[in-house]
């Protein structure tokens, strides 16, 4: 019989050094941060110059340097732009942004459950459609579209800017929240199914509920294009009571063509809403947007 012999384990000596593993020490990538300093100042540097020139004087913006600290803050800009009109384009913004964002999301949420659940040709056409129109550019739609909205007899009103507006941003829209659809697991339309659960019920019991980043990321970036949206308000409208914001700048550009403090007040106050929108629903954005493209 063969003798089993048994290793045991070494004992360290007291006193002994304690053999460590080595510790990897990253380099910090110097070029990379130089490269979003460079890109931070490049961004800040025209906010900042527009935030301290809207609280200048007339006179001070052109007697003192145009990115040092103001010495004469005022608020006098900011007065004579909301006594003249602002408040009305403002609201004017506001409806038209509202509108288009609700029956955008509405139709879109209901278009993208149809696509990413439903099956056949019909259902892969319709996406198709939905993709052709990313590729269509607002601009080569001008002609035909004022020909429609002028024979519907919605020329200067808020509604031909919303239908517009909804038009072009559905496809989009579609995209990232089927996208998005398709990330929710498939057990769980099952397990709605086999409790008797229709379309409307898990459309809004399921996926509203898990689809919530998605549809804050479409809604902001929605609301971002129809609140900055020049191009429809200017061929579709012309009565003064039906201006935008967009259109308002342009007219303060026209009105107070020397005063361009003024004029720098007007683009502080219609860029407040968007950024508390983005502060409020920023860390939606990323998730929403990447939704489906990291398969």
């Amino acid at each position: 019989m063969a003798a089993t012999t048994i290793e045991r384990p070494t004992r360290r000596p007291p006193g002994a050094p304690v053999r460590r593993g080595r510790v990897r020490r990253e380099q910090p990538n110097v070029l990379a941060g130089l490269g979003g300093i460079a890109w931070l100042a490049v961004i800040v540097l025209p906010i900042y110059y527009v935030v301290i020139s809207s609280l200048r004087s007339q006179a001070g913006f052109f007697a003192s340097n145009p990115l040092a600290p103001p010495t004469d803050v005022t608020l006098d800009n900011y007065r004579l732009v909301l006594e003249s009109g602002f408040g009305l384009y403002f609201v004017n913004s506001v409806i038209i942004t509202v509108a288009a964002v609700g029956g955008t999301v509405a139709i879109s949420v209901m278009a993208a459950y149809a696509v990413v659940r439903g099956s056949g040709r019909f259902v892969r056409g319709t996406f198709s459609v939905f993709l052709l129109g990313l590729a269509i550019p607002t601009h080569a739609t001008i002609i035909p579209l004022y020909y429609m909205i002028t024979r519907a007899h919605l020329y200067d009103s808020l509604l031909a800017l919303v239908l517009p507006s909804i038009g072009f941003a559905v496809p989009i829209t579609v995209l990232i929240l089927s996208n998005f659809m398709r990330d929710i697991p498939n057990e769980l339309f099952e397990s709605m199914r086999l409790d008797g659960a229709g379309d409307w019920r898990i459309l809004w019991n399921l996926v509203l509920p898990l689809a919530r980043p998605a549809l804050v990321t479409v809604a902001i970036y929605d609301a971002l294009h129809v609140w900055n949206g020049f191009l429809f308000p200017l061929i579709l409208t012309q009565s003064a009571d039906k201006r935008v914001l967009p259109m308002a700048l342009w007219t303060f550009q026209g009105e107070f063509s020397v005063n361009v403090p003024a004029v720098l007040a007007a683009v502080v106050l219609s860029t407040l809403p968007m950024l508390a929108a983005y502060v409020l629903g920023r860390r939606y954005l990323v998730r929403g947007l990447t939704a489906g493209f990291g398969k």
